[in-house]
């Protein structure tokens, strides 16, 4: 045993004071008496009062002589000689990845790592520095390189793991970052499950690297997949995926939540390392959020150590349809086009007739056009030219030459090579963006006007054989595509925990309102421009609502999900692979550490400090029934 402060041995002089107060204090104890009969006591103090009185034998001295000397041992700081996990300046990246909050024989991984961590943190010596990473979806450094072990402690136990993937690429760069420039004593110590993937592409790192494993079995059964679809015209579907893990088969039983209540719960029997598919069409119509989740079969042994896995989330992909109000004298084609639009549903009206006060998301005007636009997108078919939000030419027969302009997914699969026209009027105004223009100029085009989208085909139908070409059903649709409702955001079925999601207000809206499934919520300001939210570290299902100043123009919700295989996967690798190097669980006997346990003596000391006050206590109070009061209640 050795000492990291020995002059703290000094302290053990201040022994002599307490032994000269106890050779100097006073022996004498006060006590009422109901007589004079004792005052000759007097004499006897008088005795007690003479300094340097012989040392006699008692408790309380000896319980303090016991106390200093532990305090001075305490503050000498004693330590043993240990093997150490590493030495010199160690990076200690503490896996807080998904599949640590998996349960093997008592309590979680991260718990078992936690503990790992708090060993080799007890083994350093004074000449030893180290810095902890915790390393999940984003590697977070909680404790700069450092020799404090309380600081070392604190933040090893303040640490939680995580619901995703970790990113060991970016914690082994932050690592690298931490070795000083002059180190050639720099080690890498990795406590986890090994889950870093084989043939990962990780990078290597300088100096050592050491591999801690943590956990026990690899049983799991995870779902892996959930996802729903609706086709126009039929009932939604769901698909989902369950993966037995383990090496013994698995009967689970998988149920359904729809919109927060029961739908389904089927029996499984999944083989050893195994899928098994589920299939379902029997979804309601208008179901906004499913849940599902897997449970073991009553009187089924299943191991199953991680139940983040166990349930997954899911939101409709039913993407609002439009729908239009088509005045027309009767277009055969344009009716028949929308009605074979699952996404489109339209009534039709003639240009005499009144339009329908209630609100359409679409007004098509065939060889028409109101005196005022009404509130709402419009697409006009061979217009007439006495208006002035836009200007028609002369007609032309210059039709050839047809070229599609890149305009997004208005321009998808859209081609005018094998079409003919006949006529047209060229088009053009200053918020018109062309999308088919001939020789003669524009004939179709698009664009916003006042708020609204306006989508204008610059010559009538039957003066072309657009309507018997594949390009007419394509164009349509791209322009119902283009006229749907705008939405914040592109609905992900399968966005898995870290990923970030692209929020693209409408332009009128000014804050968006992220809320996440434990209720926290987050708002951004709308300047422009789409917005990236990436704060995806929960699972469930997640609300955005979009505001302009208090009304809410959109709410609409995405699912969270795990997903990740190699978290699933819990099994514990016995090895792992940092660039060309394989790194197998080691501690190299050349590396020794110094286990303090000064704790233990400052703990002794404070129980003996407590005795010895109780001990005290108890002689001040004096034996009960000797020398009490005698009191005369007679009055003289």
């Amino acid at each position: 045993m050795s000492f990291l402060t020995p002059l703290a041995f000094l302290g053990a002089l201040l022994a002599a004071p307490i032994i000269l107060m106890y050779m100097l204090r006073l022996r004498r104890r006060e006590v009422l008496v109901s007589s004079t009969f004792l005052w000759q006591q007097v004499l006897q103090d008088n005795e007690a009062n003479t300094p340097w009185q012989r040392l006699r034998r008692n408790l309380l001295l000896l319980l303090q002589l016991l106390i200093l000397a532990l305090l001075v041992f305490a503050l000498a700081r004693p330590f043993m000689t240990v093997p150490a996990v590493s030495t010199g300046q160690i990076a200690l990246l503490l896996d807080a990845s998904a599949s640590m909050n998996a349960t093997d024989d008592s309590g979680t991984r991260f718990a078992a790592a936690q503990q790992q961590a708090l060993e080799i943190v007890e083994t350093m010596s004074n000449e030893d520095s180290m810095t902890v990473i915790r390393v999940a979806g984003v590697p977070e450094v909680l404790a700069p390189r450092t020799q404090d072990r309380a600081e070392l402690r604190e933040a090893i136990l303040g640490a939680a793991p995580s619901q995703t993937q970790a990113d060991w690429s970016a914690a082994l760069t932050l690592a690298a970052g931490t070795a000083t420039a002059s180190a050639n004593d720099f080690s890498v110590v990795i406590i986890g499950d090994g889950g870093l993937g084989a043939n990962n592409g990780l990078p290597g790192v300088q100096g050592e690297i050491t591999y801690v494993p943590i956990g026990g079995g690899g049983g799991n059964v995870a779902i892996t997949a959930l996802a729903t679809r609706t086709l126009g015209g039929n009932a939604p579907q769901l698909f989902a995926q369950v993966r037995n893990y383990g090496d013994q088969p698995a009967e689970v039983v998988f149920d359904l939540e729809v919109d927060g209540e029961i739908f389904t719960a089927e029996r499984y029997t999944i083989p050893a390392g195994e899928n098994v598919s589920v299939v379902s069409d029997t979804l309601p119509t208008s179901f906004e959020q499913i849940e599902a989740g897997i449970v073991p079969a009553s009187g089924a042994n299943v191991e199953n150590a991680l139940p983040t896995d166990d349930t997954a989330f899911a939101v409709s992909d039913n993407v609002q349809g439009v729908e239009a109000l088509l005045v027309s004298e009767g277009n055969v084609f344009l009716d028949r086009v929308l009605s074979s639009l699952p996404s489109v549903t339209h009534i039709n009206a003639t240009p005499g007739q009144a339009i329908p006060s209630r609100p359409f998301d679409l007004y098509i005007f065939d060889n028409t056009l109101p005196a005022t636009l009404p509130q709402g997108d419009v697409l006009l078919v061979n217009p007439p030219p006495d208006t002035g939000l836009f200007t028609l030419a002369a007609a032309s027969e210059d039709t050839a030459n047809p070229t599609v302009a890149d305009f997004g997914d208005l321009s998808a699969f859209l081609s005018f090579d094998n079409v003919n026209i006949r006529t047209f009027n060229p088009v053009s105004a200053s918020w018109l963006e062309p999308l088919v223009t001939l020789d003669g100029g524009t004939a179709i085009g698009a664009g916003e006007l006042d708020g609204r989208q306006v989508a204008i085909i610059a010559f009538p139908l039957g003066e072309s054989d657009l309507p018997l070409q594949i390009a007419f059903p394509i164009l349509m649709n791209n322009l119902m595509a283009w006229f749907q409702p705008e939405s914040a955001i592109i609905r992900e079925n399968a966005l898995r925990t870290s990923e970030s999601l692209t929020l693209t207000p409408p332009t009128r809206a000014d804050r968006v309102r992220v809320t996440k499934p434990s209720g926290e919520r987050r708002e951004f300001e709308v300047t422009g421009g789409p917005l990236i939210y990436a704060d995806t570290d929960e699972l469930g299902i997640y609300t955005i609502e979009v505001f302009e100043g208090s009304e809410t123009l959109q709410t609409e919700p995405f699912a969270v999900n795990l997903f990740y295989p190699l978290e699933s996967d819990i099994a514990p690798r016995p090895e792992i692979t940092l660039g060309d190097a394989t790194v197998a669980p080691d501690v190299a006997e050349e590396e020794l550490g110094q286990r303090e346990f000064w704790r233990w003596l400052a703990l002794a000391a404070l129980l003996i400090l407590m005795l010895e006050w109780f001990i005290y206590q108890r002689r001040l109070a004096g034996p009960r029934g000797v020398f009490r009061p005698v009191l005369n209640r007679r009055r003289t």
